[in-house]
């Protein structure tokens, strides 16, 4: 896999939650540590994204924010 964003983080999918358009996506990064994404449910299937399958979570944003209490 070749892609210009520079951060992705390779998981494990952890649990598939499939809706009428969307599918949210739980991914596992290290132990305790989650990744959740909302995908359209044509892109899940196409990707054959499965319970236990290894994902990469593609992060491409132009603003992070911060915040404390």
């Amino acid at each position: 896999m070749k892609i210009s964003a520079r951060n992705a983080v390779k998981g494990t999918v952890k649990q598939v939650h499939p809706g009428a358009v969307n599918t949210e996506v739980v991914i596992e990064i290290a132990s305790g540590v989650e990744v959740v994404s909302i995908i359209t449910k044509a892109s899940a299937e196409s990707l054959g994204i499965a319970e236990g399958k290894e994902v990469y979570a593609v992060i491409k944003s132009s603003d992070v924010m911060v915040a404390v209490d």
